[in-house]
């Protein structure tokens, strides 16, 4: 034991880092309702412990690095935890520790007292979340994982509850706890596939075991649902919208930036690594269920009211992307195109990365706003950007990013992913190569939707009038909740600059897993993934290209005009009174996609009638899936149970009946 650990020095310093931000949390309850011991000490000391697992993480991705393993001396007698650093590990923990160094920062600002749970236990759950998320990364065996994942659920259970004394919040936090166990069943059932009899559950033994492909078909179908549940494919979707909201917005930062990406984890390790490769209609239900997953959810995001809920449904649409991006994986691998394989694997890759960073953002900067002003309701804010100008550039960063505008990190994965849709020509199957280029259209359908979206979010809160009139004394950021939102903004732009390099880290992944990497560019700057004669893109040069149209504008504009423009009111149509109410709300924005795709949605209308003495129009839209299947579920459950509640009679000797029949029904089942 000493000899395997002494050989693992990477794996070694991580485990003493997840240490570290366990000793952390813990420090919190030395001073439970000290805010500023929390924030100014403990949450930057996370933060820092955030930047040593990104860069053991980076040393992983070396090329010269080697796998690395260790057996702990901790879990049951013949399960003992194994711990595995390679690649892919590798890559989500430069992840997790990247992003979640800049949500703890900003953190530090943002978390004070009078808020729900107190400040030294909202600490302690915090980095336990933070480490659990690693373990799961690190895990090598199923008992490890599960371990892992579940004391990842339950963290982030306590941390949506914060504001546990609100009845919503309680019945957001159930919805997500219930949810969570049925991925996690679902996940446990696939690894009781995958130890293929021999009862082993390291992921040694379930690689070497052989399976059948009916019972690989069914573990490959167990992990799509048990981790789709956890990264919110539709239609198993439902908690996300709803816990995100209840949630301080570092937790769902957290959640949709860091959580999400475990569950992309999972499965990219259950299909690409313990997983032999599979059929074609593997990769094809993956690619149609994260296509839908990705229309669904920017669909809802645009009509949504909500801010958060909007990004909570933004989540969604982005995690179909990258499912979409599986499915592609999963179908080239099938017929051995492992170029063709490896470029999909990047653009999963890279957005995973990006959607950490641009959605950790968008929250983070969500969070600024309700602090400022106390609403999160877009119909209730506007005009921010002259009270809270840091806060709104580095929204405007963020909400450009997820648009999937050049030169920011969006565009990268997203232009990667419609690079691999047009080399699908390629795979020798008539109906694939019918059927699958189709999914390019939606794929450029939803960009264009999360672009109209985000001019939804950014317009409506931040540009225009102030709606209410408690808006004229909003703040902007603390310090360090710029110092936190910076760091974020600074990885959308350096990607985004640096294409090349995002290209090369995935790349060390993709030759581990499909066994080949995207054509490189000719520098970091410059990427050419298919073939320089076919497709090129350059960060650098558009930020160069826009600095100097700009540079070159503005001088134009202050050497022909200074001092020969003159200001005055716009144009008002001939009717001087405008007031905040006339300008476009967020109800306006959605109004053309409720009725462009309006059979998705479950609309109910309030329409005032000419008597009333204040009219007031009122729609609400709720979620088909939510109301045709689970609210049907559920009255079932509960009127199973209320059925089975005959069986708690409240004395003694009927329960040691029930004990002994048990008994015996389990010796006849085991003789």
């Amino acid at each position: 034991m000493n000899e395997l650990i002494a050989a693992s020095p990477t794996v070694t310093a991580l485990l003493g880092l997840v240490a570290a931000w366990l000793l952390v949390g813990g420090l919190g309850l030395v001073r439970p309702t000290g805010v500023g011991w929390v924030a100014r000490v403990l949450f930057p000391l996370g933060a820092l412990v955030g930047l040593g697992v990104a860069a053991a993480g980076v040393a992983a991705l070396m090329p010269t690095f080697a796998t690395q393993q260790v057996v702990l001396p901790l879990g049951l007698p013949d399960l003992p935890f194994h711990v595995r650093l390679d690649a892919l590990s590798g890559f989500f923990l430069v992840l997790l520790g990247t992003a979640g160094a800049g949500i703890s920062i900003f953190s530090a600002g943002y978390f004070r007292a009078g808020e729900g749970t107190a400040p030294g236990l909202l600490c302690l759950q915090y980095h336990v979340f933070l480490a659990s998320m690693a373990m799961v990364v690190l895990a090598d065996d199923a008992y490890l994982f599960m371990v892992a994942w579940e004391t990842m659920a339950l963290s982030s259970y306590f941390l949506v509850t914060t504001q546990h004394r609100l009845p919503e919040i309680r019945r957001a936090g159930f919805l997500y706890l219930l949810m969570a166990h049925v991925g996690a069943l679902g996940i446990l059932l696939c690894f009781g596939v995958l130890h293929g009899g021999s009862w082993q559950m390291t992921f040694d033994a379930m690689r070497a075991s052989t399976l059948a492909p009916f019972w690989a078909g069914i573990a490959f179908l167990l992990a799509l649902a048990g981790f789709g549940t956890k990264a919110g494919m539709v239609p198993l979707h439902v908690w996300l919208p709803e816990a995100h909201p209840a949630a301080p917005s570092p937790v769902s930062a957290m959640m949709s930036g860091l959580m999400l990406k475990t569950a992309i984890y999972g499965l990219l390790r259950v299909s690409l690594d313990l997983l032999p490769s599979g059929p074609w209609w593997w990769g094809l239900l993956t690619l149609a269920m994260g296509l839908g997953t990705a229309l669904y959810g920017v669909v809802f995001a645009a009509v949504q009211t909500d801010m958060k809920r909007l990004l909570a449904y933004s989540s969604i649409e982005n995690i179909g992307l990258i499912l979409a991006g599986i499915g592609l994986v999963l179908i080239c691998r099938t017929f051995d195109l492992r170029v063709l394989a490896a470029l999909a694997l990047a653009a999963v890759l890279i957005h995973a990365f990006n959607h950490a960073l641009f959605k950790s953002l968008l929250f983070l900067a969500t969070g600024s706003v309700m602090h400022a002003t106390g609403e999160r309701s877009l119909g209730k804010l506007g005009g921010l950007i002259r009270r809270m100008p840091w806060v709104a550039a580095f929204a405007l960063i963020g909400s450009l990013a997820i648009a999937g505008l050049p030169p920011l990190n969006g565009f990268v994965s997203e232009w990667l992913l419609l690079q691999t849709f047009l080399q699908t020509p390629q795979i020798p199957h008539a109906f694939l190569n019918m059927i699958v280029p189709l999914g390019a259209a939606v794929i450029a359908l939803a960009a264009a939707l999360a672009g109209y979206v985000m001019v939804k979010f950014f317009g409506v809160i931040f540009l225009g009038q102030h709606r209410e009139s408690s808006l004229a004394t909003a703040h902007d950021a603390s310090r360090l909740e710029r110092v936190g939102l910076a760091w974020l903004a600074l990885g959308c732009v350096l990607i985004g600059a640096f294409p090349q390099a995002a290209l090369d880290v995935a790349g060390r992944v993709t030759q581990a897993l499909v066994g080949a990497a995207a054509q490189r560019g000719p520098s970091p700057w410059w990427m050419t993934p298919v073939a320089a004669n076919q497709a090129s893109y350059s960060g650098l040069w558009y930020w160069a290209g826009l600095i100097l149209v700009t540079g070159v504008t503005f001088a134009l504009v202050r050497g022909l005009y200074r001092g020969r423009s003159r200001r005055t009111v716009p144009w008002d149509c001939g009717y001087p009174w405008q007031t905040p109410r006339m300008q476009d709300s967020a109800e306006g924005f959605g109004q053309p996609i409720r009725h462009l795709f309006g059979p998705v949605f479950k609309i109910e209308r309030e329409v005032p009638r000419p008597s009333d003495a204040a009219p007031n129009y009122r729609i609400q839209i709720d979620d088909r899936f939510w109301v045709a299947c689970y609210q049907p579920l559920g009255r079932l459950l509960q009127r199973v149970t209320e059925r089975m509640a005959v069986l708690q009679g409240g004395r003694l000797s009927v329960y040691l009946l029930y004990s002994f029949l048990t008994l015996v029904f389990l010796l006849v089942c085991v003789l």
